[in-house]
């Protein structure tokens, strides 16, 4: 795979937990899977801080500001300008950090915030696939079957996939589960997936990844919390 081939890992299993340790090569340490970006995305919030002192807008405003950005995606995918999509795709990525970043510049991280960005987030992955969907329908996009399944059905399936990776995670935290934030594709690695694949042509290619991807992260995670909360038992 293109996305993740420079990753190098080294895996050591244990005979009794069978647990997976993976060394990346950037010297990224990971427990059950790989989160692919998770060194970058932590230095691109912390480099974000000294900007985000200085904007006066609310972090919930702008959180809703990228679910409108995500709106106006589909709605450009859905036409068929699909490398325009992918543009917007990172602008509506930018509000997404910045409204995290804001919230904890300015002291202002509340639980219902919190709340409405997993919302926001749901809803902007559902409309941005519903977009592509449309467009690959009307023949907008032009069509890629793959392996004889049709187009809306690799988004259809990504779309699941993305929906099972957040469920997952929220389910098995509610019963008690520690540390959830496991496994291959979380939200900015899909959202990256698709950039590629919309600057490159490669759009659906990089859907069907996206859909390999996350129900390999939904097992991950399944895996992990029966582990989790089998030693509170």
């Amino acid at each position: 795979m293109l996305i993740i081939g420079q990753v190098y890992t080294v895996v050591y299993f244990r005979s009794q937990q069978m647990t997976k340790i993976i060394y990346c090569q950037n010297h990224y340490r990971i427990s059950e899977g790989c989160i692919i970006f998770s060194k970058f995305k932590n230095t691109v919030r912390k480099s974000l801080l000294p900007l985000a002192k200085g904007i006066t807008i609310s972090p919930n405003t702008l959180t809703v500001i990228g679910l409108a950005v995500s709106i106006i995606t589909a709605m450009i995918f859905a036409r068929g300008y699909v490398v325009l999509g992918g543009v917007l795709i990172l602008v509506s990525g930018i509000f997404d950090v910045l409204d995290g970043a804001v919230a904890r510049a300015s002291n202002r991280m509340t639980a219902f915030g919190a709340v409405l960005d997993s919302v926001c987030d749901r809803y902007a992955d559902a409309i941005i696939f519903v977009g592509i969907i449309y467009g690959l329908i009307n023949g907008s996009i032009v069509p890629y079957p793959l392996f004889l399944i049709p187009d809306w059905l690799w988004c259809s399936l990504a779309l699941i996939g993305s929906y099972l990776v957040s469920y997952t995670r929220a389910r098995s935290e509610a019963a008690g589960a520690k540390s959830m934030d496991v496994g291959l594709a979380e939200r900015p690695e899909r959202m990256v997936l698709l950039v590629l694949g919309a600057f490159t042509g490669h759009l659906v290619p990089s859907i069907m990844l996206i859909v390999i991807l996350t129900h390999i992260t939904s097992l991950q995670r399944l895996i992990h919390a029966e582990r989790s909360l089998r030693t509170k038992l």
